[in-house]
């Protein structure tokens, strides 16, 4: 599965002028944790996470953002950005497209993928996703019937 399959998106930014507290009122404001700061350009140059907000001082998102950020793009492995985010020990990666912020990917949406797998009941295909296919990937069936199977974590 791609990344693109479960990025959030259009992501909330924030420009590397914006004051520290106007980040700070928007996570809140949208319950998020973190914003992708962006330059004049578009270009992602750095995250402003809670943490940063909480733990350094400056009047400017440049001022607090962590630089240097892990992104991918949204033609991504999704298997491969959770080997990321655990690896890496990070919470959210950025998605590219031609260099453009697209979306986000997050911990939580890896969690919530992993919840969702769906097995075909006429041959036991098994297809990771929010909601079922219309139809099999596998026996093409058109009235087929896929059931709820939970997985574990890291499965």
């Amino acid at each position: 599965m791609k990344v693109k399959e479960i990025m959030k998106a259009p992501v909330y930014t924030a420009s590397v002028d914006m004051p520290a507290v106007d980040v700070a009122q928007l996570l809140v404001h949208h319950r998020i944790s973190a914003v992708p700061v962006v330059d004049a350009s578009g270009a992602v140059v750095g995250l402003v996470s809670e943490h940063d907000l909480i733990s350094k001082d400056g009047p400017t998102a440049a001022d607090v953002m962590s630089p240097g950020i892990v992104s991918v793009t949204e033609d991504a492995e999704v298997d491969d950005v959770r080997h990321l985010l655990v690896d890496r020990r990070i919470r959210r990666v950025p998605v590219l497209s031609a260099g453009q912020l697209v979306g986000i990917v997050s911990r939580a949406d890896i969690v919530a993928l992993i919840a969702m797998e769906w097995v075909c009941e006429v041959c036991g295909t098994q297809v990771r996703g929010e909601r079922p296919p219309a139809s099999c990937p596998t026996c093409a069936a058109d009235t087929v019937r896929f059931v709820h199977q939970p997985q574990p974590p890291g499965a």
